[in-house]
């Protein structure tokens, strides 16, 4: 489906270089980021009341590079299922059409991996392919070094709070994960119905195509259209979709809330870094948003803020203890709509 190390070998090739920085600066900030995603466990549980099961897992500190090999793995490990069924219709397929196509997609994939590495601060790595050091229910907490060093310096910021600040937000990640033993499982289950629920046929995939090029086309024009993720789903992966943003929207809102809820006790600078970091999201250039909202990086954002302003509602409005029954089952998530009426999720839950 995809050559994943023609991926690779495009994602680092057009990946732009990091900041410059001394040999010594580097490893002092490898070591101080490792550190410092331990240190954040005990404020993100006194924050959180969640505590996680077993072992924290892995801390990786790595380069751009690093990050793009990282997550072809894990894409690797999460496409298995879509990749296992395009294998068994691949048998009458022309093997020379099957190769080039692989090759195209491997470039695409490359070349967003590449715009991406130079964006992403840190992540909590769930899907980690056999062998890679984790066992199969612990992930990865991985930190940019490079991609942290640059926007500390853009924003003007202590270096030592603003890595504590991003570490805090990766770490309430791992805890979510490992504190609710059923939430890997729910998310990759939601993740290998939508990819399951891709109509393969190829008058389908045309009318896709053409509804992606009109995504496209829209973000260019500055509209308010459709994702490509968004453009190109059928009407199944749509309902799946729904669900599977809720809880990321859920996910991501809660690690943005931690990050301010520790304080200027954990963190003395917070209110300054989250106004300046508030502010350089919002101060992309044309070509920039034009990315984003094809790739989708827009609704990220949206998840961001909807996500932490229903957090800090439920908190406000009913405490830690209240807000924690989101975590009970799958049927305590909020909706999607109401993620946007918290509410409405306190009148059937809390």
């Amino acid at each position: 489906m995809i050559d994943w190390d023609l991926a690779i070998s495009t994602g680092v090739r057009w990946a732009r270089p990091g900041p410059q920085v001394s040999i010594a600066d580097a490893r002092q900030t490898v070591a101080e980021l490792r550190d410092l995603a331990t240190a954040v466990q005990g404020p993100v549980q006194e924050v959180t009341g969640l505590v996680s099961d077993g072992p924290p897992g892995m801390v990786a500190v790595v380069d751009r590079p690093g990050w793009i090999r990282a997550n072809v793995g894990g894409f690797r490990v999460v496409l298995e299922p879509l990749a296992e069924r395009l294998q068994e219709r691949s048998d009458n397929m022309p093997q020379m059409v099957a190769a080039v196509g692989s090759r195209v997609t491997g470039v695409q994939a490359g070349l967003i991996l590449a715009y991406l590495s130079g964006r992403v601060l840190g992540q909590y790595e769930l899907f980690l392919p056999p062998g890679d050091g984790a066992g199969s229910n612990v992930g990865r907490l991985t930190l940019v070094a490079p991609n942290i060093v640059l926007v500390e310096r853009e924003l003007d910021v202590n270096s030592h709070d603003f890595r504590r600040w991003v570490c805090l937000h990766e770490e309430t990640h791992r805890v979510q994960f490992t504190a609710v033993p059923w939430m890997r499982g729910y998310v990759q289950g939601l993740m290998t119905e939508f990819l399951l629920a891709s109509d393969l046929d190829p008058g389908a995939i045309l009318g896709r195509l053409r509804a992606a090029a009109g995504a496209v086309a829209g973000a260019v024009r500055g509209g308010d259209g459709e994702s490509l993720v968004e453009a190109m789903q059928t009407p199944e992966q749509r309902e799946i979709l729904d669900k599977l943003t809720a809880v990321m929207t859920l996910v991501e809102g809660h690690g943005d809330y931690v990050m301010d809820a520790v304080g200027p006790q954990v963190v003395p600078s917070v209110e300054k870094i989250r106004e300046r970091f508030n502010a350089r999201r919002g101060s992309a250039g044309r070509a920039e948003q034009i990315l984003r909202r094809i790739l989708g990086i827009d609704l990220k954002m949206k998840q961001y803020a909807e996500g932490a302003k229903f957090v800090r509602t439920i908190v406000d409005e009913a405490g830690m203890t209240v807000f924690n029954k989101v975590w009970t089952s799958p049927e305590t998530l909020p909706t999607r709509p109401e993620l946007a009426r918290p509410a409405d999720w306190l009148a059937r839950v809390g």
